[in-house]
């Protein structure tokens, strides 16, 4: 069959191939990214092959399994699996470099049973290098094998070889595969590539997980299509300098997206954090002013996380304003809230807020924690440390019904906590009795009353 060289231009971002460079892509109207790589296409004299009609079935005859998951027995891990692994699966694990990945890696192979043998394919590091990380974790597990490869096709062959029933490719940037010209890491060699292990996986029933190498963004780098070809996308999230770690499931078939785990990294490798709550708050001292307790949700895990804030008069013409583990536009649009609703005059005050323990949080229910902790440090006035608050605040200054008002109580309840400041519309659809003090608020204005700061 008669080959030849073609150039294309293809979209880092969406994988779109174009005949010419261009500035924009259609596809998903990105910028700047396209590459132009070099692909072996077949010539014109070749004959297709007539191919079989594929198989009609009604859905309502097909006979569904129901399979046994894979346990890894590292509770948070299996609780954002969903159970566990499901056998002949692909999944995605990504995050940024020192964050734990090839940790969390081998502390699965040291904990997961499986009927037949381990291999761990790393294009990265030595068999020496992943031995001193494994003895210093307590890791020996005699079903473990290694290879020191890039090439897919010689990873193929080593699987032929032995009964590999759980796969890692470490990572899926240094693989690479001869009958695609680019070099390995393009978007090409990252499709090329995950396609083969996929189609590896499928057909000899190999549990597999791929290591995935984040942009500065904080994607997957590769592709896009490459989140779509896997069945579970892992993300471990956290800052390198903090100990916690947050597992976060960002596409899983076989089970929901809601759960995280989350994890301590310490010398011996990640930890499970089996009482978050009261690790997150359990350094808390004293009574300032700017403090505040928020009860998040993350999947169906309430959270008691505190928040801080910091208002300062400010020296420049623009006031700051800086978010660490909260959205920015957020606080930004909560200031502007407390300035037209509350009447607090923030226009010349640098505002910080954090959340303590270096985890990130989204949720709208953290509004009402944030114009609590900053209303009380502009005005200097602690707030109780016996109370805790939660609701989403809108634009014209009402406060919102969050959902799973229940598990939230009930972790405050256990944790020892006296009162707590829900939505109305919330407090009024509560059915089950509590021993915290429920206060209802409808605004931003009956928030800073209950509180004492207006």
């Amino acid at each position: 069959m008669a080959k030849k060289n073609s150039t294309v231009f293809v979209c880092n971002n969406c994988g779109y191939e174009s005949s010419k460079w261009l500035g924009k892509c259609p596809a998903c109207n990105e910028w700047n990214t396209f590459v132009e790589e070099k692909v072996i296409t077949s010539g014109s004299g070749s004959q297709s092959k007539t191919k079989e009609p594929a198989k009609v079935v009604k859905l309502g005859e097909v006979e569904g399994k129901k399979t046994e998951r894979i346990k890894t027995n590292i509770g948070e891990l299996d609780r954002v699996l969903g159970g566990g692994f499901v056998p002949a699966s692909l999944t995605l694990l990504g995050g940024e470099p020192g964050i734990g990945k090839s940790t969390l890696i081998l502390q699965i192979c040291q904990n997961i049973k499986i009927d037949g043998k381990i291999l761990y394919v790393s294009g990265e590091e030595s068999a020496e290098q992943i031995k001193i990380r494994a003895d210093r974790l307590g890791i020996d597990e005699d079903n473990l094998l290694f290879l020191a490869e890039t090439d897919i096709d010689v990873i193929e062959s080593a699987i032929e070889k032995e009964n590999i029933k759980f796969l890692i490719i470490d990572s899926i940037q240094t693989m690479y595969s001869d009958e695609i010209t680019s070099a390995a890491g393009s978007v090409s060699q990252v499709r090329e590539i995950t396609a083969r292990v996929l189609k590896i996986s499928k057909i000899r029933g190999i549990t597999t997980v791929i290591i995935g190498h984040v942009t500065k963004d904080g994607n997957i780098a590769g592709p896009r299509v490459l989140e779509h070809m896997v069945d579970t996308v892992l993300y471990i999230e956290g800052e390198r300098y903090f100990s916690y770690r947050i597992l976060r499931g960002v596409k899983n078939r076989f089970g929901s997206t809601n759960e995280i785990g989350l994890f301590e990294m310490e010398n011996t490798g990640l930890v499970e954090v089996k009482n978050p709550s009261e690790m997150l708050i359990s350094e808390r001292d004293g009574n300032p002013s700017g403090s505040v307790i928020v009860v998040s949700l993350e999947g169906t895990r309430p959270l008691l996380i505190e928040l801080q804030a910091l208002s300062t008069q400010s020296f420049f013409g623009m006031p700051r304003r800086n978010a660490i583990g909260i959205d920015y536009n957020r606080l930004t649009l909560l200031g502007a809230v407390l300035e037209k609703r509350a009447g607090l005059n923030l226009g010349g005050q640098d505002i910080y807020i954090n959340i303590v323990g270096g985890i990130k949080c989204s949720e709208p229910a953290l509004d009402l924690g944030i114009i609590s902790a900053v209303a009380s440090s502009f005005k200097n006035i602690p707030i109780d440390k016996n109370l805790c608050v939660m609701g989403e605040v809108g634009l014209t200054g009402e406060i919102r019904s969050i959902n799973m008002i229940d598990k939230r109580l009930k972790e405050a309840e256990r944790l020892g906590y006296k009162k707590a400041i829900i939505p109305e519309s919330n407090k009024k659809m509560l059915k089950e009795k509590y021993k915290l003090d429920i206060i209802g608020v409808k605004n931003v204005n009956d928030v800073l009353k209950e509180l004492g700061i207006k």
